[in-house]
């Protein structure tokens, strides 16, 4: 993809290109952060690009079934990460793949995927919450997101509604009120739920790893907030949140450039670290994909 010695890119026109890697041998990829990125990378590029660089080396008939990862160090959006694919087993019906995301010499991520032949057996689901249609709601994003917001004054905001459209849906709180969604830790508390619909812009190949892969990225987006919202604050103080782990588990062939809908959650935070979980579904209320997340979460007066 391009000149390989290009140490920094243009913004990317479509999730396809944030997603696609440089083979520089065999099990070794290299990745690209864009102009766009915040002043770390964003954990979502990060994993999804793992994830990428690991379906790379495993035959088409087994899709991912689940992923387990740490983030190490914040990535540098300056520079290119390269990826290391250590092949850990083909077996029959699963095979194991561990990548090591690597800037300056140092390893940022470290994600492990477990791979599945196709077979049937007993099903079930939880059923998906109700939810406004994602047509009827706006393109909820605001000017400028305080938490992630740039040194020179820029938001964060287009790194992601370039390639995503996200539709934040209001929630209805335990006293019955509307909570309607939040993205500052600033403000009155809000329950530790949120939900939002997302699809990824354009068409994506017919491929499914880009589809899983594209969800991996969005899977990122806004989880570990869901942990700050008991905690929001009228009198100054903020909380500052970095993801430590995170977690996903593909139940159900979907398509990532159609509506699917997250519902997030936080069931607790103690010892300074903050859990959130999440459960996305299709339009037509399949559960295709569960996920888990732990952040750090620092208290500043």
């Amino acid at each position: 993809m391009g000149n390989v010695d290009q140490v920094t890119r243009a913004e990317a026109d479509s999730l396809v290109e944030v997603l696609d890697l440089d083979r520089i041998e065999t099990n070794i990829f290299r990745g690209w952060s864009w102009h766009t990125a915040p002043t770390r990378v964003f954990g979502g590029h990060v994993a999804a690009q793992a994830l990428i660089a690991a379906g790379r080396t495993v035959a088409p008939d087994r899709p991912v079934h689940s992923l387990h990862a740490y983030f190490l160090l914040p990535g540098d959006p300056g520079a290119p990460i390269v990826y290391d694919v250590d092949l850990i087993r083909d077996g029959r019906s699963f095979t194991t793949r561990r990548v090591v995301a690597i800037q300056h010499g140092r390893a940022i991520f470290h994600l492990s995927a477990s791979f599945q032949r196709v077979t049937d057996g007993p099903e079930h689901q939880s059923p998906m919450p109700p939810a406004a249609p994602p047509d009827e709601l706006p393109v909820s994003l605001p000017e400028e997101l305080p938490e992630w917001s740039l040194p020179n004054g820029g938001s964060v905001e287009p790194f992601f509604s370039r390639y995503l459209d996200v539709r934040l849906v209001p929630t209805e709180g335990a006293d019955g009120s509307v909570q309607q969604p939040v993205w500052s830790s600033h403000g009155e508390p809000h329950s530790p739920y949120q939900r939002m619909w997302f699809r990824a812009r354009g068409t994506l190949p017919a491929d499914p790893l880009y589809h899983v892969c594209a969800v991996t990225y969005a899977s990122d987006l806004r989880l570990i907030t869901t942990t700050l919202l008991p905690h929001r604050s009228t009198d100054g103080r903020t909380i500052s949140l970095a993801s430590l782990d995170h977690a996903m588990w593909f139940h159900r062939p979907f398509r990532a450039d159609e509506w699917l809908l997250y519902i997030q959650d936080s069931p607790s935070a103690a010892g300074s670290r903050g859990f959130a979980r999440g459960e996305i579904y299709t339009a037509d209320g399949r559960l295709v994909v569960s996920v888990a997340q732990e952040g750090l979460m620092r208290l500043h007066s």
